[in-house]
């Protein structure tokens, strides 16, 4: 019997990416592989900080070996700045990522690498190397399967003069609609159109494209969605193939691929001396950015509303001001709310107490809260939340919009009124619970996801 296939799996290196491609690594590993996650050396760093910080937490590195590559960006420099990071990735990362697959041959006493699963948003290098080195490869699109089938519609909607064929950019048409059950996208979501200025976006659309071509030529377009959740996608787009929801960030009852320490311990045990769907859970993942005054209304939402909260407030969420809340609210509230830098999402959302979610509609976001049948009150901040939204708020019923007025604020006032009518729609409860009993079942032995991950498994080890 030959050494275990042996797969080389690589995230983007944002939060959002690392945690869903790490449990995708995790259940590679359950299912008899050798993998490597090759992380950037700045996230690397980051997550084996936050994962020693747990109690018993490096326990989970005997199953998976982290490896890091340089992303080609200096210390201290704004990661944020997302062409900048993808650009350099591919001069940095792409030569380091071949090393790793040629001296798994040389020298490597897990085995040669046999495969690789690349995160979409990588681009084309990735799988240019797979090709390269003569590896089966796999592209993941860890976010909805609507947002991906945009991509790959680019061609089309550069005929329908939807977009321009040089950067992208919208021409007259603001909304368009890839198939009549599909949600309607806004040209100026487009994940191109919504980031730095038009020479960034032009080279950012110039990397999509030839992303587009590379994946053409992958064995696996993988999605971390459920048939159900976008059916009509899926018909239409029968390359992608779902295998999620995955339990993201969370392994037997670890925090893993966080890029800040959960406050477990804290959160769980406040959650569990709340009455059962009384709490108003507030998050905006690890991208999203806030002024001063509507940091300010957030907070004050919260306290009008009356309800007990948690809510994540990440240490660079309000450019600087993140601190400044308004003047007495954290000893007005200090009796029926919580507060942490960052949280265990999936085991908080798992938790009876739980009533409403107010979110970024990020897909990891969405996809816990869907699998755990929580309504959102859904708050995007760019690019592809806006179709999760949609998702959220008009395909499946399961939440509502945050809405700002004519001065573009989210007011205390709306924010307070938006909570009350969320808790108190049956309707929306009981499209939430049905959605959750598709999510789950689709995972389960023998659901479509599952079905799908393992025909997937089978042809990486063939």
């Amino acid at each position: 019997m030959g050494p275990a296939p042996h797969a080389l799996v690589i995230p983007f290196p944002a939060q959002g990416h690392v945690i869903p491609l790490l449990e995708l690594a995790h259940a590679l590993v359950d299912r008899g592989f050798t993998v490597t996650f090759a992380n950037s050396e700045f996230n690397h760093d980051r997550v084996l900080a936050a994962m020693s910080s747990e109690k018993n937490g490096m326990a989970l590195l005997d199953r998976i070996r982290l490896a890091a590559v340089p992303d080609g960006m200096a210390p201290g420099e704004d990661r944020n700045n997302l062409v900048k990071l993808t650009v350099q990735m591919k001069e940095h990362m792409a030569p380091a990522v071949e090393e790793l697959v040629l001296r798994s041959r040389r020298a490597d006493a897990r085995g040669p690498i046999t495969c690789m699963v690349t995160d979409y948003n990588l681009g084309s290098w990735a799988l240019d190397v797979a090709r390269r080195t003569g590896i089966k490869s796999a592209s993941i699109w860890p976010a909805s399967a609507a947002v991906l089938a945009t991509l790959l519609s680019i061609p089309k909607l550069v005929q329908d003069d939807i977009i321009d064929s040089k950067d992208g950019s919208a021409l007259k048409q603001e909304t368009f609609q890839l198939s009549p059950d599909m949600p309607v996208m806004h040209t100026a979501d487009l994940a191109w159109n919504c980031i730095g200025n038009h020479g960034c976006q032009a080279a950012l659309f110039r990397i999509i494209v030839d992303g587009v071509r590379a994946v053409a030529n992958c064995d696996f377009v993988l999605c971390n969605s459920f048939h159900d959740a976008e059916e009509a996608t899926f018909a239409r787009f029968p390359k992608i193939v779902p295998v999620g929801p995955f339990l993201t960030g969370e392994r037997n009852g670890k925090a893993v691929g966080h890029f800040w320490p959960p406050e477990d311990d804290a959160c769980i045990s406040w959650l569990d001396a709340q009455p059962e769907k009384s709490v108003v859970y507030v998050a905006f993942g690890s991208f999203t950015m806030f002024d001063r005054l509507q940091f300010q209304e957030l907070a004050l939402g919260l306290e009008l509303s009356g309800r007990p909260f948690l809510w994540v407030v990440r240490p660079d969420i309000g450019h600087g001001a993140v601190h400044d809340y308004p003047a007495g609210f954290l000893d007005r509230v200090r009796n029926r709310s919580m507060v942490v830098s960052w949280s265990p999402q999936q085991r908080v959302l798992a938790h009876p107490a739980v009533a409403c979610f107010v979110s970024h509609c990020g897909w990891n976001s969405t996809m816990e809260g869907v699998r755990n049948g929580v309504p959102f009150l859904a708050w995007p901040y760019f690019a592809d939340q806006f179709v999760n939204q949609d998702y959220i708020c008009d395909v499946w019923k399961v939440g509502l919009r945050a809405e700002a007025d004519k001065a573009g604020v989210i007011t205390k006032e709306h924010i307070a009124g938006r909570v009350g009518e969320l808790m108190g729609d049956q309707g929306v409860r009981k499209r939430t619970n049905t959605l959750k009993k598709l999510a789950q079942e689709s995972v389960k032995e023998g659901g479509s996801s599952h079905n799908n991950f393992e025909m997937f498994v089978d042809a990486m080890k063939a």
